[in-house]
């Protein structure tokens, strides 16, 4: 089931694969402080002890939408209406304390909570199935302007550094500066990404990708891209996320 877990008990990934001597440098120097409440950082993180006996890891899921179930398997909407996405992954059930952690990184330049992010997001993934390279979900250059950063690739860089994956940031285009989803209902989520993403013409694609992106709440988002991938040519997409709202 969903629910609290101790860190400790997370299966573990080396995160300082790939680390640059100047960041294990600046660990050295400055030990990490817990971001959600100052206490000493734990396993070299900036989240301490107590605060990872709380967090949310989302165990037991629909392995097609990542919907937090009591048993892991298909749920009924999936079951329904097969989406484009062959699986999804998320690593945490949004709630407290990702609701924290989240938005901070999202809209407020806090690109240590999206480290920290990315960080247990790969100790989630290791079991998955490995995708020919990872994708993450772009912005259009209206928003990335305003923003000044892609949360989704942020999180996809150490991400692919950690696991070994390539990344493809320039696979996957967004055409429309679309209406922010969370303003819509389910219905006017779908109109508003219809024809929303687009791939490079005459792009060689790879067989298996895995989008990357922060929080799924409905996944009209993942389920738009993931249907621009698969017309163009890839033969299964997979979608991995740091969050799925209940």
């Amino acid at each position: 089931m969903s629910g609290t877990v101790n860190l400790d008990s997370a299966p573990k990934v080396d995160s300082r694969r790939g680390d640059g001597w100047w960041r294990r440098a600046g660990r050295w120097l400055l030990p990490p402080r817990c971001l959600l409440c100052g206490e000493a950082g734990a396993h070299g993180r900036d989240l301490c002890a107590a605060c990872a006996t709380v967090l949310p890891w989302n165990r037991s899921a629909c392995t097609r939408c990542a919907l937090p179930l009591p048993e892991p398997g298909v749920c009924g909407e999936c079951l329904q209406r097969p989406p484009a996405l062959t699986e999804t992954r998320a690593a945490f059930v949004y709630g407290f304390p990702l609701d924290r952690l989240a938005p901070r990184f999202k809209f407020h330049r806090d690109l240590a909570a999206g480290r920290l992010l990315a960080e247990l997001m790969a100790d989630g993934l290791v079991a998955a199935p490995r995708p020919e390279a990872l994708v993450p979900v772009p912005l259009h250059r209206r928003r990335l302007r305003r923003r000044g950063y892609d949360q989704a690739l942020e999180l996809a860089r150490p991400l692919a550094r950690t696991l070994g994956i390539p990344l493809h940031a320039d696979l996957l285009s967004r055409q429309r500066a679309t209406a922010p989803q969370s303003e819509l209902d389910a219905a006017a989520r779908q109109r508003n990404l219809r024809n929303a993403f687009a791939v490079p013409p005459n792009r060689a694609m790879p067989q298996h990708v895995a989008l990357v992106d922060d929080v799924m709440t409905t996944g009209a988002t993942l389920r738009a891209a993931a249907r621009a991938l698969l017309k163009a040519g890839v033969l299964r997409v997979d979608a991995w996320v740091c969050a799925r709202v209940p």
